[in-house]
């Protein structure tokens, strides 16, 4: 069972734990994205407006893995 499929089964342990990878696997290609765009020139505003939230909310969670 794909972990998309998971997180509809029936079982909410099922289920739970499949949204919990989830989350993980979107939170690890995010910060790699914001790593990418930051190295090619991408203001946080750019950023933020891409993931749809703001300026000061990108920085904050991403200003230390980018170094910038």
């Amino acid at each position: 069972m794909h972990t998309a499929q998971a997180a509809l089964h029936g079982d909410p342990a099922v289920g739970l734990r499949a949204v919990a990878a989830l989350r993980r696997l979107a939170e690890g290609l995010e910060a790699l994205q914001v790593e990418r765009a930051r190295s090619q020139g991408w203001s946080w505003d750019e950023i933020g407006a891409a993931l749809g939230v703001s300026r000061q909310a990108v920085h904050k969670k991403h200003m230390k893995r980018t170094g910038r």
